[in-house]
């Protein structure tokens, strides 16, 4: 359960947000469709169903780029879509000549427009009605959302998706610079959903989703409903098929309460903040018993994007359990001051529940 008091630090009105450090691609033309999807790691259906959520992957089955995949409204009347990615500089390779390469003859025109548009996201009300979904776990702990009902979960809207990576996340859109949101939402910052999606669980962009590195099941992309382990060939498919069917998902990106060593305080002075990437140490707190045996301390967890004592971490599921049951603590050290703080994980109330072993 997420700590008390991260309600009274919460945004409690509907909130709009302009999101920086987001870029556009347009891609359009008769074969469009054909071309992202032997990239994307979703289906991508002819003619579209709407907007979504994907990745695109090398060929290791590390993640490059999540996305959001818009449709628009094209004057030819042929199928176009907006991809909306983490376009600051990384390892991976720069979007535009990374799908460039992979057009070769096919009739396909690739853009920049981000000059174009503004990325906005909503939250806080009822924007958009939720389409129930239950879940499918496989042995390997890979997990994935089915949808129910009739409905494209993510809406049917051009230039707008409602954001079913989590429930209540919201709805992301695409405004043209100049146009004005007219709605009756409150201004907030990019800090603020920062917050809310960390409220939530959600990993975003290159800081929570280490392009090149970051496995997508760890990074919780198939719980956030962007594989489709069934489709065929696209680039990485393989390693992730090989996964969800004989692997195991051992690490999960989870939020998490930075505080002072003991029981987590709401008032606990400044909070300082905390670089990308710091090192996340298990530490026991209770001796193993003949009755029980406890796992092993084995390597280290990795803290993510942050707001006041407030983050994201990819840690070891089993010493999360662990945790959970005072078996054992996380520790991190701040090198600003050399401070060490406590990491306090937790699942949200969305996360799905796994099955019942008979």
């Amino acid at each position: 359960m997420p700590p008390a008091f991260l309600s009274n630090v919460l945004r409690k009105t509907p909130t709009i947000a302009r999101l920086a450090n987001r870029g556009v691609l347009s891609v359009s033309g008769s074969q469009a469709p054909e071309f992202l999807h032997g990239l994307l790691s979703t289906q991508v259906s002819d003619p579209p169903k709407g907007p979504f959520y994907s990745a695109f992957l090398h060929a290791q089955g590390r993640v490059m780029y999540d996305v959001f995949l818009y449709t628009q409204q094209t004057s030819t009347g042929l199928p176009g879509y907006l991809l909306e990615y983490d376009c600051r500089s990384s390892e991976a390779q720069p979007m535009l000549p990374m799908l460039k390469q992979y057009v070769l003859r096919k009739k396909v025109k690739i853009r920049d427009v981000s000059d174009q548009y503004d990325v906005w996201t909503a939250w806080g009300s009822e924007l958009v009605s939720e389409v129930p979904k239950t879940w499918n776990w496989a042995k390997s702990g890979c997990v994935e959302p089915v949808w129910g009902g009739d409905k494209w979960p993510w809406g049917t809207e051009h230039e707008s998706i409602a954001d079913r990576r989590a429930d209540t996340l919201g709805k992301r859109l695409l405004i043209r610079k100049g146009d004005k949101q007219a709605n009756s939402h409150d201004i907030g910052s990019a800090s603020d959903y920062l917050l809310h999606r960390i409220a939530l669980g959600v990993s975003e962009g290159i800081d929570d989703i280490v392009p090149m590195h970051a496995f997508p099941m760890e990074s919780n992309l198939d719980v956030m409903g962007a594989l489709d382990f069934r489709k065929g060939c696209y680039v990485g498919q393989e390693l992730t098929v090989r996964t969800y069917h004989t692997g195991m998902v051992r690490k999960r990106i989870l939020p998490v309460l930075l505080h002072e060593p003991g029981n987590p305080s709401e008032s606990i002075g400044a909070i300082p903040e905390f670089p990308l990437h710091l090192d996340i140490r298990p530490m026991r707190t209770a001796l193993p018993s003949q009755d029980k045996a406890l796992p092993r301390l084995r390597g280290n967890g990795k803290l993510f994007s942050t707001y006041g004592q407030f983050g994201l971490a990819l840690l070891r599921l089993e010493h999360v359990i662990s945790a959970l049951k005072n078996e054992l603590a996380f520790e991190i050290e701040n090198p600003s001051d050399g401070k060490i703080w406590q990491v306090s994980p937790w699942f949200p109330n969305w996360w799905p529940e796994p099955p019942v072993e008979e």
